[in-house]
């Protein structure tokens, strides 16, 4: 049984010079309780496929095909009302940008309040205090203004508005970019703890390979719209299989011997514009001659992982 399941998933904008295919045929489940990390150079698609698994992309956005399966019901169909009813209670979203997020005007209760009244769900002062104590604040949270926060605290109370109703799964989109490496770690125990406590599974986007292999349980490495890799962690660090994923791995900064910064060379390929073939070979030290004409198709691997590469 999964928690989500999302099928052939693909998303374009329309632009002046052309249609820009940001997502492309993407495919994963979800099962209860997991946390899946997806990782990727920016304009990989990573937030625009977390972005749509909630319906939240916007025109000159739209899902142009695919099926986004929760609880028997095809998100990318729904209709507003069943939006409505299902964002919040049945899948939430962490935000990048709490602060942009809350409502500047409101304390944070009355933005509990009016989540509550939503839904038609139980709330009032007991509530929210539960709520926020189960992310490491203090009760009287709920009476202070967004500003009147730290970034971490309202990183916080974002994740106390997402677990509120207990929904199945949790999207959080780069929920510690704009904080220091302290508090990023402190946000990610937070949010694993609370994901436990519900029982949710989690969708996380971010940028650093080393804060998803103490997090997610599988990791989905994304490159110019497409899941070019998709395995459980320790199989993705033991054994990367792409040579993107190999290239996110060695460019990680160690503590071990000093060496040669390794970074990536080359440029992601326009998405207005898609290269015959393999989108990553003109970068990829080992491209074959088919890679240049072929795209690879998806292939299974031992234990659960997969991955689109012709020389894996």
């Amino acid at each position: 049984m999964s928690a989500l399941s999302v099928r052939n998933l693909s998303v374009e904008f329309a632009t002046a010079r052309g249609t820009a295919r940001a997502v492309q045929n993407v495919s994963f489940d979800l099962a209860p309780g997991e946390r899946l990390g997806l990782v990727g150079e920016s304009g990989s698609g990573k937030t625009t496929t977390a972005l749509s698994l909630l319906r939240l992309i916007r025109p000159p956005g739209r899902i142009a095909a695919g099926e986004i399966l929760l609880d028997g019901a095809d998100m990318a169909r729904a209709t507003a009302a069943e939006l409505r009813r299902m964002r919040g209670a049945r899948i939430a979203l962490v935000p990048q940008g709490a602060m942009n997020a809350l409502n500047p005007v409101l304390t944070c209760g009355a933005q509990f309040d009016d989540l509550f009244a939503a839904h038609g769900a139980a709330g009032g002062a007991p509530r929210v205090g539960e709520l926020l104590a189960s992310v490491g604040l203090g009760a009287e949270v709920a009476e202070l203004y967004p500003h009147q926060l730290s970034g971490g605290m309202k990183q916080r109370v974002c994740i106390a508005l997402a677990i509120a109703l207990r929904p199945a799964v949790i999207v959080a989109d780069e929920p510690t970019s704009a904080l220091d490496v302290i508090v990023q770690k402190q946000i990610l125990k937070t949010l694993i703890a609370v994901q436990r406590e519900i029982g949710a599974a989690v969708v996380l986007v971010g940028h650093d390979m080393g804060l998803m292999a103490q997090f997610a349980h599988r990791i989905g490495v994304m490159y110019a719209g497409r899941l070019v890799e998709l395995a459980p962690v320790r199989d993705i660090f033991a054994r990367p299989r792409h040579p993107y994923t190999r290239m996110l791995i060695d460019s990680l900064p160690g503590f071990g011997e000093r060496g040669v910064f390794k970074g990536i060379q080359g440029q992601p390929p326009s998405l207005l514009t898609p290269l015959p073939g393999c989108p990553f070979a003109p970068r990829c030290a080992i491209a074959m001659a088919r890679c240049g004409v072929e795209v690879p198709e998806t292939r299974i691997l031992e234990g659960g992982g997969e991955v689109r590469c012709h020389a894996a």
